[in-house]
């Protein structure tokens, strides 16, 4: 049930930009967002001149098909057994997909934790187990609490094969590389680990508006009444629209973990290219972890398919239906981009939910 006063001053506003001759574009970053805000009708109940635009949010979508050669290489090559989550068995990389070799009989099987891993490397001590995961700062600490684990037990037959940015200078790169985002909605998930704090610099670096927001409807109302309330009086706002779930430094304890574990580094995000200290990446200490020293992957360059426009889509330049591929060449079936293999991407959505 939606708070009255919250949709009433949702409404007001709403009204106020329709008599505007304003356009204006709020990027919500989160995946999560982009699917619950199609979900719950909101885009419905925007005037044509507010474009909501998804951002860069979705770690299976920012991850590169180079990544998933290097996994393709660990079964094929080292013959390990690979734990992953269920999105990443459908990302292609140059052609094949996870889900295809597991049909060949390579061992591949889907995790709902990477303790799972770990445990079944436990029981399985003549096998080599390596758990491939893709995430943000909301991963990171489960991550580095395994690997923290691993090396508490002394185990020597697993290893992660692990891709994990961080937001903050994913969105940094974003608005000095697109003048037309004029609001943000920020993800609670990764705010509730590093803090409201970590994206303030939107707005007090940038004057761009921006609402850290939850995810049911009423809370989704609050952030867009807030940002496009801040954007008509021309007041560049920060708020913590989820206070109740996320603090100004976040969860101290998760980030603890991410420091001890995790350094940081230059990373590759999927048709954007190279973003500066975006990676996060296992420590020295825990190298005998970091499944690509230990089985000696050599880097490859970034793949990009031909036609796709993920990247143009996660930094707010096009929409998914824009895509010349979008549900012609590439679908939920036969994906040639991660956009649209995610449950948190935004091609995904757009493919299941329409325009609206």
């Amino acid at each position: 049930m939606i708070n009255n006063s919250v949709l009433k001053s949702f409404h007001e506003i709403m009204e106020r930009v329709t008599k505007s001759e304003l356009t204006i574009n709020i990027m919500e970053v989160c995946g999560t967002h982009t699917m619950a805000l199609f979900e719950h009708g909101i885009r419905s109940l925007l005037p044509q001149n507010i474009n909501l635009v998804s951002g860069p949010g979705c770690p299976v979508c920012v991850t590169g098909e180079e990544i998933m050669v290097e996994a393709f290489e660990l079964l094929e090559k080292h013959k390990v057994t690979l734990f992953t989550f269920g999105d990443m068995l459908k990302v292609p990389g140059e052609g094949r997909t996870l889900s295809i070799l597991k049909a060949q009989g390579f061992s591949v099987k889907v995790a709902y934790s990477p303790r799972n891993a770990i445990e079944f490397a436990e029981k399985n001590p003549n096998l080599d187990v390596v758990f491939f995961g893709a995430g943000f700062e909301t991963t990171a600490p489960a991550l580095g609490a395994t690997i923290l684990e691993a090396y508490e037990k002394k185990l020597n037959n697993f290893s992660m094969l692990l891709v994990v940015k961080t937001v903050p200078p994913a969105l940094k790169y974003l608005v000095e590389h697109n003048s037309l985002i004029d609001g943000f909605i920020l993800p609670g998930h990764v705010s509730a680990v590093i803090g409201a704090k970590a994206f303030r610099f939107i707005t007090e670096n940038y004057r761009i508006p921006a609402a850290v927001t939850g995810f049911s409807a009423e809370e989704l109302l609050l952030g867009i009444s807030l940002v496009v309330k801040s954007i008509l009086k021309k007041e560049p706002q920060y708020y913590n629209a989820y206070p109740h779930v996320v603090r100004e430094k976040g969860n101290e304890k998760a980030r603890r973990i991410i420091e001890e574990v995790f350094e940081k580094g230059d990373a590759n995000w999927r048709g954007i290219g190279n973003i500066p200290l975006s990676g996060l990446f296992i420590r020295e200490r825990y190298s005998q972890y970091d499944a690509r020293k230990k089985y000696g992957l050599r880097e490859k360059p970034p793949i990009v398919p031909r036609g796709c426009k993920c990247g143009e889509i996660m930094l707010g330049r096009m929409l998914p239906p824009e895509c010349p591929l979008f549900a012609k060449g590439c679908t939920p079936e036969k994906p040639v981009g991660a956009c649209m293999v995610s449950s948190e991407g935004s091609c995904a959505a757009y493919y299941k939910y329409g325009r609206r």
